[in-house]
């Protein structure tokens, strides 16, 4: 398993931009979140059969990236600003499933990747992704049974938990981001990089 900083460490063309982590447990959420503010770069984009071309990157969006307590996931909603407001909506989700996360030495959160992924929108596409790596990595023994079963039930427990509902999902998650940017406004982070 590979192991990925939730800064990004730049690999997706922006720089510069800010990024906040924080502790939350409140009626929204409990568990680990980051926030990364796109300042700058080029838009990037996705395609899916039902949402068409959404934007994954690219200034003035934003991604909150939330581990939930007592769940091997990262969830990853990139956010775009909704035109003429201050609010942001969905537009993609990828959920990775972890093994576990962690801080490294410079006390930016990173995370033990297992590899299999889920994608979704809110016009309801949801796609399984890289489960091709995820059978690979067992298949070379990279994985215990017990790892590769646990990413399966993490996969479907995804799909089920987070997007049979696709709408509440996302007014989840613009609530969540609402409370982390009042506490990145108030100061109320444990880590802040490039801001």
């Amino acid at each position: 398993m590979k192991t990925k900083r939730l800064n990004r460490d730049l690999k997706w063309g922006f720089h510069h931009y800010p990024y906040y982590q924080m502790d939350m447990d409140n009626e929204f959420f409990q568990g680990f979140v980051s926030v990364i503010m796109l300042t700058d770069g080029q838009p990037l984009f996705w395609e899916f059969e039902k949402a068409g071309k959404v934007p994954v990157g690219g200034s003035g969006m934003i991604w909150l990236q939330l581990i939930p307590k007592g769940k091997k996931r990262l969830i990853t909603a990139m956010m775009k600003p909704k035109e003429g407001e201050k609010d942001y909506s969905v537009s993609v989700w990828y959920v990775d499933v972890m093994e576990k996360y962690d801080f490294d030495s410079d006390g930016v959160a990173i995370y033990w990747d297992k590899y299999i992924d889920v994608m979704a929108t809110p016009q309801g596409d949801v796609k399984i992704d890289d489960r091709d790596e995820l059978d690979e990595a067992y298949e070379k023994n990279e994985l215990t049974k017990e790892q590769y079963e646990d990413a399966l039930r993490e996969c479907d427990s995804i799909v089920t938990e987070m997007f049979q509902d696709v709408e509440k999902t996302e007014n989840h998650c613009i609530e969540i981001l609402r409370v982390a940017m009042k506490m990145i406004e108030e100061q109320e982070y444990n880590l802040k990089l490039n801001a």
